[in-house]
């Protein structure tokens, strides 16, 4: 990951990279929602609302795989001290926060035709508001440190210790007596229908290449921002 260290190195590559993820995950999340509003049938159980599900799984996913990003980030600026390491964990945050709350919201309006209640307490929806209200927290440390011109090493401890969370959310249906469904896929295969799962894969591909390209997006604004602030401070101290 050193090879990616030199900001200039880094943002040679970003440049060209950024518009590839953005139009191609925006080409396969259309190609996805399409298929799965007009072309999948409904579930024999839940009906028409099952097609949340294209929505709904990609945004859980990329809310635990955003706070994934940030702890591992955080581990490199804490260790070695990488210098994209705090710019990558910030970059993060926000789509990582919005993508959860797209989950939680996505998931309320699936579970009151399916569960007869909007929301429940229960293991897997409790974590992820916990995730939710963890982003909020890691935005606000990190925007504090930057305010102060400091390369904050308390919103990388929070970071990595705020992916305790993350084996929480995937294990909550396993540990705990829940009203949220068990694992659906796994390495042993799917109990969804084949006939309704093929847009996910396809919805979870294309979110992730817009997550990766708003990130990308973000990385190059903070070390724009960072490099104008640069130079303020040595023109002030001229």
């Amino acid at each position: 990951m050193h090879i990616f260290a030199n900001p200039a190195r880094f943002l040679s590559i970003a440049r060209p990279l950024t518009p590839w993820l953005g139009w191609g995950g925006g080409l396969l999340v259309v190609v996805a929602l399409v298929s799965g509003l007009f072309v999948t049938p409904p579930d024999y159980l839940q009906g028409e609302s099952v097609r949340i599900m294209y929505v709904h799984v990609p945004a859980a996913w990329l809310g635990m795989a955003g706070w994934t990003g940030i702890g591992v980030a955080s581990l490199m600026q804490l260790i070695w001290r990488h210098p994209l390491a705090s710019v990558a964990a910030r970059a993060i945050a926000v789509p990582g926060a919005l993508f959860a709350a797209i989950c939680l919201i996505s998931g309320s309006i699936w579970g009151r035709p399916t569960w007869g209640t909007w929301w429940e307490w229960d293991g897997r929806l409790t974590s992820m508001l916990v995730l939710f209200f963890l982003y909020l927290g890691y935005v606000a440390l990190s925007s504090a440190g930057s305010e102060r011109g400091a390369n904050d090493r308390i919103s990388a401890i929070f970071g990595v210790i705020g992916a305790v969370n993350i084996p929480v959310i995937h294990y909550s249906v396993l540990w705990w007596r829940t009203l949220h469904q068990g694992q659906s896929i796994t390495m042993k295969g799917s109990t969804i229908d084949g006939s309704i799962l093929w847009p996910l894969p396809i919805a979870t591909l294309g979110f992730s290449l817009l997550f990766g390209a708003v990130v990308l997006m973000r990385m190059r604004a903070l070390l724009a921002e960072a490099k104008v602030e640069a130079r303020l401070r040595r023109m002030s101290a001229e």
